[in-house]
This record gives C-alpha cells, sequence and structure tokens, in this order.
C-alpha cells in the first residue's frame, strides 16, 4: 500500500481556503534538530518572529529553552503569557513603546524584559521612565555588522555608551546584539568567512569591555544563516527564528542545516480561465508577496506549475495543454518565505496523521494584544 505523503490531508471537507497548515510533529523534530546543532540548550535565545503563537513557543518552553527574542510588544507578551522566564525584545523602543515596555514589566513580573538601544538620548528617556516606575530594564547596545538598518558599529563609539549605559539608573548594560541577516551565502564555507569576519571586531569589543571593570557582556548574535557558525563560538547566545517552521527559501539557501518544512498555505483550484491556466485563492494576501512572483510559493504535490500572475486574493498558474486540474481540486503550497506568510493568517490549523487536529492562533499578529 502506498504511503500518502507527509502533507497530505484526509478531512478537507471543512477547511476553507486559503490556509495555513502546520505539523505540529515536524515542528517538533525541527526543535530537536536546533537543540542537537548547538548542544547546550543555554545558548540558544531563538526568535519567535516566525511562528507568533502561544502554542509553537509552548514547545520551545518544553524543549527546556528559557530565553526568547522577539520583535514586537505582542510578541513579547505572548511570550510572558505563556511563563517565559527571559524575554529580549530586539527592537529600541521610541515613544510610546517605551511606555508598553514598562507595562510589560509591571504586568508580568515573573518574565525579564530587556531590550535593545544605540545612543545615548533614547537610553536617557527609558532611564527616566524606569526610575518612575522603580523597576531596572537591562539593555543590550544594538550593533551594526553590516545590515545598516539600525545599531552603531562597533569600535570606540560602542565602548563609551556602554559606560554611560552603566551610570544610568532605571537601566542596566547586560551586553551585545548583533544581527548578520545579510551573510547569507549558499556556500558555507564563504558564509563562515564573512560571518567570522563580522563577529571578530564583536568580540574584541566583548574583551575590551571586561578589561575595564564590567562583567563579561552576554553576546546575542545572527539569525538563521549564520546559526551553525555563532553555535561555534563559544559563549555566544543564538537567535534563529526560521528554523521552527523552516520555508523554500532557507531549504534551497542552507543545505547544512538540517530542518524541514513544518507549515505550508493549502488552496484550492477556483477557476480555468484558459485552457492551459488555472487560478487558485492564494493572493498576496495569503503568501509573502516580497519576492518577484516566480519566487513567492512552489506547489508540494503540483511543482511543474508557475505563477504568471497575482493579486489580492487569486494567483494565476500556467499549467500547460492538457493539464489534469478541475476546479476544486487542492494543492499544497511551500512558501518560499514563511516568517511574513504566517502574520498573513490570524490562525494555523494543525494537522496530525492527515487530519485537521486543532488551531493555534496566531495571537501576535496583532500590534496589540492586552499592553
Amino acid at each position: 500500500m502506498e504511503q500518502s505523503p507527509w502533507y497530505q490531508i484526509d478531512n478537507l471537507t471543512h477547511l476553507d481556503t486559503p490556509a495555513l497548515a502546520v505539523y505540529p510533529d515536524r515542528v517538533k523534530a525541527n526543535i530537536a534538530a536546533l537543540l542537537r546543532a548547538i548542544g547546550d540548550v543555554s545558548r540558544l535565545r531563538p526568535h519567535v518572529k516566525t511562528n507568533k503563537s502561544r502554542e509553537a513557543s509552548q514547545l520551545l518552553l518544553e524543549a527546556g529553552i528559557r530565553k526568547f527574542k522577539c520583535a514586537t510588544i505582542a510578541e513579547a507578551e505572548m511570550l510572558a503569557m505563556i511563563g517565559a522566564p527571559d524575554v529580549l525584545l530586539a527592537y529600541q523602543p521610541n515613544g510610546t513603546k517605551m511606555h508598553r515596555l514598562l507595562e510589560l514589566i509591571t504586568t508580568y513580573p515573573n518574565t525579564q524584559f530587556s531590550c535593545l538601544v544605540d545612543n545615548v538620548a533614547t537610553a536617557r528617556q527609558l532611564s527616566e521612565l524606569a526610575v518612575t516606575a522603580n523597576v531596572v530594564i537591562p539593555v543590550f547596545i544594538d550593533l551594526n555588522v553590516g545590515m545598516n538598518r539600525t545599531g552603531i558599529a562597533p569600535g570606540e563609539a560602542v565602548l563609551s555608551l556602554y559606560a554611560q549605559l552603566d551610570q544610568l539608573p532605571g537601566i542596566r548594560p547586560m551586553g551585545l546584539h548583533a544581527y548578520d541577516g545579510h551573510i547569507r551565502n549558499p556556500d558555507l564555507a564563504l558564509r563562515t568567512k564573512e560571518c567570522d569576519a563580522a563577529f571578530w571586531p564583536v568580540q574584541l569589543l566583548s574583551e575590551t569591555i571586561t578589561s575595564r571593570g564590567f562583567d563579561k557582556p552576554i553576546l546575542v548574535m545572527g539569525g538563521s544563516p549564520t546559526f551553525p557558525i555563532h553555535a561555534r563560538h563559544a559563549g555566544v547566545e543564538c537567535s534563529p527564528g526560521t528554523f521552527i517552521y523552516w520555508d523554500k527559501g532557507y531549504k534551497n539557501g542552507l543545505p547544512e542545516q538540517h530542518f524541514e518544512p513544518a507549515a505550508l498555505v493549502v488552496t484550492r483550484v477556483i477557476s480555468l480561465p484558459t485552457s492551459t491556466r488555472i487560478c487558485v485563492d492564494l493572493g498576496h494576501k495569503s503568501v509573502a508577496a516580497e519576492n518577484e512572483l516566480s519566487e513567492r510559493v512552489t506547489f508540494l504535490n503540483a511543482p511543474e506549475l508557475k505563477a504568471v500572475g497575482q493579486s489580492e486574493e487569486h494567483l494565476v498558474l500556467e499549467a500547460g495543454e492538457g493539464h489534469p486540474y478541475q476546479v476544486g481540486d487542492v494543492l499544497y503550497g511551500l512558501p518560499i518565505h514563511i516568517c511574513p506568510t504566517v502574520a498573513l493568517y490570524e490562525r494555523a490549523y494543525t494537522i496530525e496523521n492527515g487530519d485537521v487536529t486543532g488551531e493555534w492562533q496566531t495571537i501576535a499578529r496583532d500590534r496589540i494584544i492586552s499592553v
């Protein structure tokens, strides 16, 4: 008897499309692979921007992970709701975000929240608010190691800011944060060379900070592409995120990493506009559309289909003359980029042994949960 494909859903009658499907057994396998890749769970600080759900994050907690990273106040609150002990907001709060961070700290006293800063003016504002609230906020200096979007370049300015942070009441410098997402060469040897070159000045900064009488700074480094490289850097906390669901982009570009796709978009054929083309209900609102048209999704059960047009609710695919597809047929799409795809769905349907067994709310896709 031929075994069904791992992604096949048998009870599709009541599953409306487009839908986000998550396979918990594969999620758990990816978490296990993450732990094997680093060996020491205390060196993990995974980013939850990919999953944005309590249920997926709970599986990380159950695997022994205690430190987390996030990009939004909502993601931070989601983690606190499930009892995550240590949450780094990998974002420099300004204006209202500062007040919301303070509210998180007082609302969830069992979670230690920290954040990023890259200038003394922001740090002073945060200090004043923290003193008023009678709390101390751990902070990390955000370094620019090549992304050129936030942070400051490694050098004397970092050392000066670190010393200034140490003198401000209400905040406490904890370490350095560097995201090197621009380093993603498919050749692992070349990626390693580039990563090590970007890491060297960070390591030097760490040693200099320690030599000036401060506690050894915590180093929070990298994302998915440089995870296996930073995993070999002693004392570094690693922050991959996409591993939990994986996607086509990283599966192709990071072949050395042994994760498997654990989330798909399920879509149906809704029309046959020409003799060679089909249309499915997978528009811009249903799969990440930041890449060019051919680099948005591939179909596991129909890899020959080529995207030729997409709008908000529709995706038109070239199927060729004599194709077998009919209205109502189901396709299983593997996104090129899973993170922004997940954020398009308010829920993910869990698939176990071919059945739809439940839902994981994508609770942190909202900008505000309660704080």
